[in-house]
């Protein structure tokens, strides 16, 4: 018989289904109700529940609530700091079965390359891997880029099994204003999905970008935020990551009336964070703590997910949908005993079972030498402008300091909390270095760098030394990107990230590890930020006001231009 044929026949109980969960109760999405019954599967498919089946795996469930696998809206699987395979292997045990990742990390490092590798990678994983198309790459004309996407570019890596639609079109002003390029793209899309990131937009600038046709946004930071871009048919994405954490604020928004029209998602969530709190599982039982009615989070985790994103075929425990499914001791709690992801049971022989590609975007760091006087700030005025950190966003301030200079030189005070940064163009496309202040890591010696630098991905690095700076830029060059931390002249821990300059091929064991060994280091210079590597890394994204930092300069976000 046919595959429909077949589902047809286990779902009237004509023959046996191929797994059946006994003895649980689901939890309904619709109704909020509890249902009895068993849970039959048939190849990828629940095929009946709430009545007595036979199957060749009968698995006792009893005691346990089954709720729909979780859906992450919008993530960057780079900032997991591995590959698609090892975060697959991450966070699928704790109920992610489908992700929606935009993969312009490391389109912007290495271009539609980049795109293909998530493609094929997404054929293999136990999760439903789902890859948006890069809609900025590079996110604006003030950075340099690895490579360019443009609409005709876009073009030939549509209609991949993966694809929803266009990822996170952050050049808010470029569809505001109607610039050419964004209006390709657009219209490249028109009638189809594009993801939204428009952060303090409101009035009629949110009105002329909702109006392009763009459905989602997850910049938001406030309920004030939230609520307009509600009100405007926005689709909100509640985001917790590893720096920008807007669960608490927006939680308070989130009840069983909006529940349909609010998602959640990551974005950026390193192993670190995952392994000491969680993923998606994190977010609702924070939720549920925070006074969230467990129907609204879990709603906002599976179905509301599933219809924001056209995901017809999952979103509930219900026949005919994929066997997406989280075995729970307890809701609030959000623990998942077992995890069934396509009708697999995810455990350490399903993943071994997986095949795998090999990784691309090697020897992509290629920066020019650098000696401590590349770190200078010359400047003959006083008056200095400084990025202002905000823990847990990527929002910053726009500060106005006095920094006299010194012999043609602004330099670093770590006694005001005033340290340089610099971006370093690492394609070996021009060399440009562009320095700057910062305020709020609290470094008291040496310096940090990253090539994880969104979205160009060129090299950031934060310090007060110019000659631990050299060396923790020059070390990434060496090992082929990653993070570094230095002090007097010595490597103290590092974490290379060879594929791109961005992800480890290692398993994320081995990552979460040296991240710790990171984090301790970064400490011990005096740094005060949970987050310090993704801190920095957000400090050059040029698409999130106020002010930033790129390799061609300051930028003052809300003018949308270069500091001269």
């Amino acid at each position: 018989m046919s595959d429909l044929a077949t589902r047809i026949a286990a779902a009237r109980g004509d023959q046996p289904a191929d797994i059946v969960l006994r003895g649980a109760q689901i939890l309904d999405l619709i109704t909020g109700e509890r249902l009895e019954g068993d849970v039959a599967i048939k190849g990828d498919r629940i095929v009946g529940t709430c009545a007595e089946y036979d199957a060749t795996n009968v698995i006792d469930v009893t005691g346990l609530t089954l709720v729909p696998g979780f859906i992450d809206t919008h993530l960057h699987v780079e900032s997991s700091l591995v590959t698609p395979f090892e975060f697959d292997r991450c966070v699928t045990p704790l109920g992610i079965t489908t992700a929606i990742c935009d993969p312009h990390e490391i389109a912007n490092v290495i271009g539609a390359e980049g795109i293909r590798y998530f493609q094929k990678a997404a054929q293999h994983l136990l999760m439903d891997l789902r890859v948006q198309l890069s809609s900025c790459v590079p996110s604006t004309n003030m950075e340099t880029a690895g490579a360019e996407l443009t609409a005709a570019d876009l073009e030939p890596l549509m209609h991949h099994a993966s694809g929803i639609g266009l990822a996170e079109f952050m050049n808010y002003p470029g569809v505001i204003h109607r610039d050419p390029q964004a209006m390709a793209k657009l219209r490249l899309f028109e009638g189809g999905h594009v993801d939204g990131h428009c952060p303090l937009l409101s009035g009629k600038d949110l009105n002329a970008y909702i109006a392009a046709g763009i459905r989602t946004e997850h910049e938001a930071t406030s309920p004030e935020e939230a609520r307009e871009k509600l009100q405007k048919g926005m689709r909100v994405l509640i985001r917790e990551g590893s720096v920008s954490k807007d669960l608490h604020a927006l939680a308070p928004l989130l009840t069983e009336r909006t529940a349909p029209y609010m998602c959640l998602c990551t974005d950026d969530r390193n192993p670190l964070d995952i392994g000491e709190e969680g993923h998606l599982d994190h977010m609702i039982r924070t939720l549920i703590g925070l006074g969230v009615p467990p129907l609204a989070a879990y709603r906002a985790a599976s179905l509301s997910a599933a219809e924001a994103f056209g995901l017809k075929d999952r979103g509930l425990i219900a026949p005919g949908l994929r066997a997406d499914i989280v075995a729970l001791p307890d809701l609030a709690e959000c623990r998942a005993e077992m995890v069934i992801a396509g009708g697999v049971v995810v455990d350490d022989a399903a993943f071994a079972a997986r095949d795998t590609i090999p990784p691309v975007g090697r020897h992509s760091v290629h920066a020019p030498t650098l000696a401590p006087e590349s770190f200078r700030a010359p400047g003959n005025r006083a008056e200095t402008p400084v990025i202002g950190i905000r823990e847990g966003q990527i929002l910053t301030d726009h500060l106005t300091e006095d920094v006299p200079p010194e012999d043609g030189d602004k330099r670093p005070d770590p006694a005001r909390d005033l340290a340089r940064i610099a971006v370093i163009e690492r394609h070996g496309k021009n060399g440009n270095i562009a320095t700057g202040f910062v305020r709020g890591f609290g470094l008291k010696a040496g310096a940090i760098a990253s090539t994880v630098c969104h979205d160009h991905h060129n090299i950031a690095c934060v310090g007060v030394d110019y000659a631990d700076m050299a060396r923790a830029a020059t070390r990434l060059s060496e090992i082929e990107g990653g993070f570094c931390v230095v002090r007097d002249g010595k490597v103290l821990a590092e974490l290379a990230l060879p594929v791109a300059g961005l992800m480890s091929p290692a398993p994320f064991e081995e990552v979460r590890a040296d991240l710790e060994a990171l984090r301790a280091a970064a400490k011990g210079l005096g740094v005060t930020l949970n987050e310090p590597f993704l801190q920095l890394a957000f400090l050059a994204l040029p698409v999130i006001p106020a002010l930033k930092i790129t390799d061609r300069g300051m930028v003052d976000v809300t003018r949308f231009e270069l500091i001269p």
